[in-house]
């Protein structure tokens, strides 16, 4: 490994300190052990570029062993369980799925026409694919099923709250690693990517939730890349119904080129393109953050910015102006 290289990796994992801090202590702490530990870069160096993020390492970690008390620990489970966590790292991704999220697509999907395709890219275990089956409280106001997961929301800017949730009649998951909810393996490594933390209780408790849900009602899985696979999703809708591409937290994770070839597939099809991501990622929505996250995620209707959310959900800011009421 050159110095030059060990450095690169330091310092994506020094960013992550700054990331991670506000919701997860203690990944904070152990990104920085990692910068200044020469053998875990180390490890790191001898995966594939695309291989070596914080979230992927402390989730396998995580998986394997459970989240480690501090950096000593991490720097033994390395060296002591190298193979495992290496071959770990390559068969999994970083496949965060987080039902909460559906509380920030639920008042956008109340301003199109139903009923509703849903087709996700990125999907994951496919948790967001089922907003009409889960209940939500918006400041008090309830919407949708009373029974099973409820999803809090605070609101503010206006947010139009629907009466009731859509009528869902097909649900279409695009992943190149789809994950099965009813898989105890799957659900497992779900749990693993939640970054222990003061919410970590509650996302867990989502997770699992919607993991039954999904479960029950399985989703169309399609396996493969979203630019390829997305005109076989769309000849599996129903006619008479709005086709909806959505995605959450998906496109920083796509190359420059594919992520700029999606957007222009997505803007030439007969769909409404609901997104989910980081500021400046759908272009149009902002200022891009370096690591293309940001400290909110911005919810654009094809294309137009009409909120601001938690990037896990929690609270939604309507948006005021030209763009938010031409989505409307």
């Amino acid at each position: 490994m050159t110095s030059d290289e060990q450095d690169r990796i330091a310092r994506g994992y020094l960013a992550f300190v700054v990331e991670a801090a506000p919701t997860s202590p203690l990944y904070a702490r152990l990104a920085e052990e990692v910068a200044r530990s020469d053998d875990v870069l180390a490890f790191l160096a001898g995966l594939p570029v695309g291989k070596r993020q914080p979230n992927l390492l402390f989730a396998a970690v995580q998986f394997l062993h459970g989240a480690p008390e501090d950096g000593d620990q991490l720097r033994s489970l390395v060296a002591d369980d190298a193979e495992r966590l290496r071959a770990t790292m390559l068969g999994r991704a970083t496949q965060t799925n987080e039902p909460a999220r559906c509380g920030a697509l639920l008042p956008v999907l109340g301003l199109l026409e139903g009923p509703l395709a849903l087709i996700e890219v990125g999907s994951s275990a496919g948790l967001c694919l089922y907003p009409d089956r889960y209940g939500y409280s918006y400041d008090g106001v309830a919407v949708g099923p009373s029974d099973g997961l409820r999803i809090d929301v605070a609101t503010s800017g206006g947010v139009p709250v629907p009466s009731e949730v859509p009528t869902v009649v097909a649900r279409i998951g695009i992943d190149l690693n789809p994950l099965d909810p009813s898989d105890p393996d799957d659900r497992a490594w779900l749990r693993a990517l939640v970054w222990p933390g003061p919410h970590a209780e509650a996302r867990l408790q989502r997770l699992d939730a919607a993991a039954r849900v999904a479960a029950r009602e399985p989703a169309t899985a399609l396996t493969g890349d979203l630019l390829t696979r997305l005109p076989d999703a769309l000849a599996l809708v129903p006619p008479g119904c709005t086709p909806v591409v959505l995605h959450t937290a998906v496109l920083p994770y796509l190359p420059s080129d594919a992520r700029e070839a999606f957007v222009e597939q997505v803007r030439g099809l007969p769909v409404r393109w609901i997104a989910q991501e980081g500021p400046g990622v759908v272009p149009g929505t902002g200022e891009r953050a370096p690591s293309g996250w940001g400290p909110y995620f911005v919810v654009s209707l094809d294309g137009r910015p009409v909120a601001r959310s938690a990037p896990h959900g929690g609270w939604l800011e309507w948006l005021s102006g030209p763009l938010a009421a031409s989505a409307g």
